[in-house]
């Protein structure tokens, strides 16, 4: 098998869920005790915030350099927002990286949509590294239209779901936001950030809910064991 490096703590909440599916998928495809060769390098993800991240990329290419320092093979971003930098981490770093957006818009592809609904934080939501990579693939992006709604999940993803908490009224708040995506054509919907799928899941909706976070892991399981 092959050693992956981490890079969690963006948030600690969601790195337990990728620790978790990572070693449930090598076990369920090795067996016995099976499990990740892994280290994880865990960000303070309120120094993060407190820098903005557009201002983070040396937290994260130290965390990296790391990581490569103790020999793994491979660097895995355990954010969807992190993937601002994963171009420029990789070509630095010299180690290949999962990118969490071309699996989940290959997860997309496979599945026949052409039209997603995308939830995020605002950087995700807003800035073109994400919206772009998903277009390099075909897909028409929808986000929220109005920028308080954006703000509103950015909120609650920074305050709420980061900590691990968990709001019933944020839950009806966001169904009602992927309504009005669903309204406007999205065939699909896109929970771009590894803690959304705390909150809500395929459970909640009939349209179809692609999770990143266990999209992401999926495509890691398949690379340790390549």
């Amino acid at each position: 098998m092959k050693k992956i490096g981490l890079v969690g703590g963006i948030s600690w909440v969601s790195t337990m869920d990728y620790y978790k599916f990572i070693n449930e998928g090598i076990n369920s495809k090795l067996g016995g005790l099976n499990c990740a060769e892994c280290i994880i390098y865990s960000l303070n993800f309120g120094e993060i915030q407190a820098k903005g991240w557009d201002n983070s990329f040396e937290l994260l290419l130290e965390a990296c350099m790391s990581l490569q320092r103790s020999g793994v093979d491979n660097i895995i971003l355990c954010a969807n927002t992190a993937h601002l930098f994963a171009d420029r981490l990789q070509e630095l770093v010299g180690l290949p990286i999962i990118h969490i957006v071309e699996e989940t818009a290959k997860a997309v592809n496979k599945a026949g949509y052409e039209k997603v609904g995308l939830l995020g934080t605002k950087f995700t939501m807003e800035m073109d590294f994400y919206k772009n990579k998903l277009q390099e693939y075909g897909l028409d992006v929808l986000i929220p239209e109005k920028q308080e709604t954006r703000d509103y999940l950015q909120y609650t993803v920074k305050e709420e779901l980061g900590i691990g908490f968990i709001n019933p009224e944020t839950k009806i708040n966001y169904i009602s936001i992927i309504k009005e995506l669903v309204e406007r054509g999205a065939q699909c919907i896109i929970l771009g950030c590894t803690e959304i799928p705390m909150l809500i899941s395929q459970d909640d909706f009939a349209i179809p809910i692609f999770d990143t976070t266990k999209i992401h892991s999926k495509a890691i399981v398949e690379y340790i064991i390549s």
